[in-house]
Parts: C-alpha cells; structure tokens; sequence
C-alpha cells in the first residue's frame, strides 16, 4: 500500500471517529430522548441487572461498523471503507470504556489519577443522569464536555 494511501485512510480514520461524537449526541438528544426513550428510559433508573434495553443501541450502532468492515474486507476490497469502519468501531470502543467502564461501573475499574477532563467528561455524565425523564436533560455528548461540566471546587 502506497504511503498516500496510507495517510489518507489515517485521515479517514480520525475523521469519522470525531464525526461519530456529532452522530453520538445528535442521536442522544433526538432519538434516545425522542422517540426510542422506551430503549433508553431504562439507563436512566436505577437498577441492579447488569442488561437494560438501552443496550440494543449499542447493537444496532455496531451494524455500520460491520457492515462496512465486512464489506470492504469480504465482499469488495476497499481501504477507504475499512477505514470507515474502524473508525466507527473506534469511537464504539472509547464509548464502551468511558460510558460503561470509567462512568456507570458495569466493570469495576477507574482511573485513580483521572486528568481535569476527565473528570469534566464524568460530571457532565452524571449531571444528565441527574434527570430521570426524556425531557430537561443537558450534556449529550460522550467524549466531549465543555468547560461548563468542570469540577468546581468547594471552599
């Protein structure tokens, strides 16, 4: 593989990784606290199953990612694709370890130094959570939080 090409699927890769926190929080704000909140109504309550319906997003969000992996790898060789798809999948793979991991404790492991951002990052998460109806939420991106979510520091 050429170098130009390996520097353009690079591009593709980082691009639709950073495309996917647009297509995150589009789908978070108008979707899930839209018309599907009978799926994610479920991550919104307190329960004790490690499962809630909320889950079937992240199948049905994995989709694009394999399909375009499979088809460009199986089907009709194409790097751009793949790169596509990787990206996607890239994006899928932080979202699990922030989302699932760092945030909601579904496997018990966090950070013990977390960075300002982080930090920033988990209380923006915990200030949407702060409502348990579709309606008044704020903060629906998941890699990215403005300085607004930061810690603020009591005297």
């Amino acid at each position: 593989m050429e170098i130009s090409t390996i520097l353009i699927c690079a591009s593709i890769v980082i691009a639709t990784f950073l495309f996917m926190e647009f297509v995150a929080w589009f789908t978070h704000k108008y979707i899930m606290h839209g018309f599907l909140w009978v799926w994610h109504q479920s991550h919104h309550k307190k329960h004790k199953h490690k499962l809630e319906k909320n889950d079937l997003f992240a199948v049905v969000f994995s989709l694009p990612s394999i399909s375009l992996i499979y088809y460009s790898t199986l089907i009709y060789y194409s790097p751009y694709l793949l790169s596509a798809g990787i990206g996607i999948f890239g994006y899928g793979a932080f979202y699990f370890v922030f989302h699932d991991v760092i945030v909601h404790q579904r496997i018990k492991w966090r950070p013990k130094k977390r960075s300002k951002y982080l930090n920033r990052m988990i209380n923006a998460h915990y200030i949407h959570h702060k409502k348990h109806s579709k309606e008044g939420c704020e903060a629906f991106g998941f890699l990215y939080a403005p300085k607004k979510y930061k810690i603020q520091k009591i005297k």
